[in-house]
C-alpha cells in the first residue's frame, strides 16, 4: 500500500473518497494510481478500459495492490449495454428480453451467471439492474433496458436480478432512481421532466425500487431527472427531498447512493460538475459517479477542491 503525501489531510481524503471517476486505457493510469494512494475509494470501468476478462483481471489487481479494498464499478447490463463484450456484443439476453420471458428464476440466473464472471475479473459493483417502468414508448434512453412497462412485472423481475448478482459476490446498484421511464428526453443530451402525480409515482415508478430496497440492493443510482410533484426545483441528483426524504427516510433504504454520470447535459449544462457535485452530495448522495466522458486527473482534482471549497464554506458538513 501506498503511503499518501503527508499533505494530504483528512478533509482532501474524504472527498476523495466519495467520488468514483473513470479513466482511459487497459492499464491503470499514473495518476490514478497515486490518488488511490491518496484516499480514492473507487473506480468506474467502462468499455475502453477492456480487451479480455485476462486484462481485466489484471487492471483490477493493480488496482488492488494500491488499495485493496477498492470499490471497482462497471456498466454491465446485458443485452445492449455491455462492457465486457463491447466488441462482440453481450452473449446474455437484456432486460426487455427477460422480462418478454417473464420468468423471475431465468433472470436470477442470468443475474447471477453474469455477476460470476465479474467477480472473476475483480469487479466488485455493478450499475445495474435498470428499474425503470418503460411507460413512454418514446423513451429515447431506457427502451429494451427495461424489463417492461408493467411495474409489478419490473418489480419482480428487479428483485431476481439484485439477488442473483449479489449471491455472486457483485453489489446491485438499482437504477435511474425516482424512475427514468417515462421520459422523452435523454439526460446525456438535456435535463428530462416528468410531469406525473406524486400518487402516479408512487403507483408505477417506486413500486421496482420498493423491490430491490426490500431484495437488499447494496447500492441505487440516481436520474438526473426532475420530477416537480416530487421537487420542483432540482433534479433527482440534486435533490435532498427526493435522495434523503424519499428515498431514506420515506421508503427506508440505507445503502449506497450513487450519481447518475455528472459529465452528462442534465447536469452538466445547468450547473456544472463541481457545483453538481457539492449539491448532490448536500442532497444525501455517497458516490459522485464522473468520468463516462471526462476521464483524468484534472476532473478529480476539481471536484476535490470544490468539496472541500463547500466544506469549508459551510455549505457541507
Amino acid at each position: 500500500m501506498t503511503t499518501f503525501a503527508s499533505g494530504t489531510d483528512t478533509l482532501t481524503r474524504d472527498a476523495l473518497t466519495v467520488l468514483q471517476p473513470g479513466f482511459t486505457g487497459t492499464t491503470a493510469p499514473d495518476w490514478l494510481l497515486r490518488r488511490l494512494g491518496e484516499g480514492l475509494a473507487s473506480v468506474g470501468l467502462f468499455g475502453r478500459n477492456i480487451a479480455s476478462p485476462e486484462q481485466l483481471a489484471a487492471l483490477t489487481a493493480q488496482l488492488r495492490a494500491e488499495r485493496d479494498d477498492v470499490l471497482v464499478a462497471i456498466d454491465e447490463e446485458g443485452g445492449d449495454v455491455t462492457r465486457l463484450e463491447v466488441r462482440a456484443g453481450s452473449s446474455y439476453p437484456g432486460n426487455h428480453a427477460l422480462g418478454a420471458v417473464d420468468d423471475p428464476e431465468l433472470t436470477r440466473e442470468v443475474a447471477h451467471d453474469l455477476g460470476r464472471r465479474l467477480a472473476a475479473c475483480g469487479v466488485n459493483l455493478n450499475w445495474a439492474p435498470s428499474a425503470d417502468v418503460n411507460s413512454n414508448p418514446g423513451n429515447p434512453v431506457i427502451g429494451v433496458r427495461s424489463f417492461g412497462a408493467d411495474p409489478a412485472l419490473v418489480a419482480r423481475h428487479t428483485a431476481a436480478y439484485v439477488t442473483g448478482l449479489q449471491a455472486a459476490g457483485v453489489a446491485a446498484c438499482t437504477k435511474h432512481f425516482p424512475g427514468h421511464g417515462d421520459t422523452a428526453t435523454d439526460s446525456h443530451h438535456a435535463l428530462p421532466r416528468i410531469d406525473v402525480s406524486a400518487a402516479d409515482l408512487t403507483a408505477r415508478e417506486l413500486t421496482p425500487f420498493r423491490a430491490a430496497i426490500a431484495a437488499g440492493t447494496r447500492a441505487v443510482m440516481s436520474a438526473h431527472i426532475l420530477v416537480p410533484a416530487l421537487d420542483p426545483e432540482r433534479p433527482a441528483t440534486l435533490s435532498r427531498r427526493i435522495l434523503t426524504g424519499l428515498l431514506r427516510e420515506e421508503l427506508g433504504y440505507d445503502g449506497l447512493i450513487v450519481t447518475d454520470g455528472m459529465e452528462m447535459q442534465a447536469i452538466a449544462a445547468g450547473y456544472g460538475i463541481e457545483r453538481g457535485s457539492v449539491l448532490a452530495v448536500a442532497a444525501g448522495a455517497d458516490a459522485i459517479c464522473v468520468g463516462g466522458g471526462l476521464a483524468d486527473d484534472d476532473t478529480v482534482r476539481r471536484l476535490r477542491d470544490a468539496l472541500v471549497g463547500a466544506v469549508r464554506a459551510g455549505e457541507l458538513p
